[in-house]
């Protein structure tokens, strides 16, 4: 088994007033030579939205886009011809693919929105754009898995579609309650925990730390205490 170890603190940082955000990998005006991807996974970045601000019209291209908000709502607009609001408990994946538009807005006037963004980079490129976007059932993954995403080639029922051999799947563990994650060959499993404290193999994690590991078959995890965890695995090369 191989892991790295990636600390809530070591993550860049950008505050620009309107936004603040964190990256768990090099982003625009960080970089970092050792934190480039984690395998197919580009970008985690954990993005929070000032009131009635948000990312003007700008383009994507031969890009899986996954975005999971985790406080108030986000509003998106495309050139597909969609417009919506994207809500706690609901994902929103985007396969890019030959170009598209879109933006992203907190339309309240008083809360902040945080939300996830995840880029995952295709096994394809050029395909047509598509769009996605469902509320999750938060009881199916009280104390295991639920996946959220998964590969269009080998779909997992209810998940959203993307081009990539890849899978997002969440879990809210109780304090001391333990689950098993099985790794697909030759991908790895980047784990970020979003809320809590809890042990995989011999790292414990805490708010917004994470963990990748590949080179095994299983992961076994433990939680130290409630905790939300997104387990995205991704194929390594």
């Amino acid at each position: 088994m191989k892991t790295v170890v990636h600390k809530a603190n070591t993550r860049g940082h950008a505050n620009h007033g309107w936004l603040e955000s964190h990256h768990s990998f090099s982003f625009a005006s960080y970089f970092n030579q050792d934190r480039m991807n984690f395998g197919m996974l580009r970008v985690l970045n954990d993005d929070i939205v000032k009131p009635t601000m948000g990312f003007g019209t700008h383009p994507h291209r031969n890009m899986e886009i996954i975005s999971i908000p985790l406080k108030g709502a986000l509003s998106h607009k495309d050139s597909m011809g969609n417009q919506r609001s994207i809500e706690v408990g609901e994902v929103q994946a985007m396969s890019a693919g030959t170009g598209i538009t879109h933006s992203e807005f907190n339309d309240s006037k008083t809360d902040d929105v945080n939300f996830l963004q995840l880029w995952i980079i295709p096994e394809e490129e050029n395909v047509t754009p598509r769009y996605f976007q469902k509320e999750f059932d938060a009881e199916e993954r009280k104390n295991e898995f639920q996946t959220l995403v998964s590969y269009i080639h080998k779909p997992v029922e209810g998940s959203l579609l993307i081009h990539q051999d890849a899978s997002i799947k969440m879990v809210d563990l109780e304090e001391g309650k333990e689950v098993s994650n099985t790794h697909n060959a030759g991908s790895g499993v980047y784990y970020f925990l979003i809320d809590g404290e809890i042990s995989i193999e011999n790292e414990t994690l805490s708010k917004r730390d994470a963990v990748g590991v590949w080179d095994t078959e299983i992961s076994n995890i433990k939680a130290n205490q409630n905790s939300k965890l997104l387990a995205i695995e991704v194929p390594m090369n």
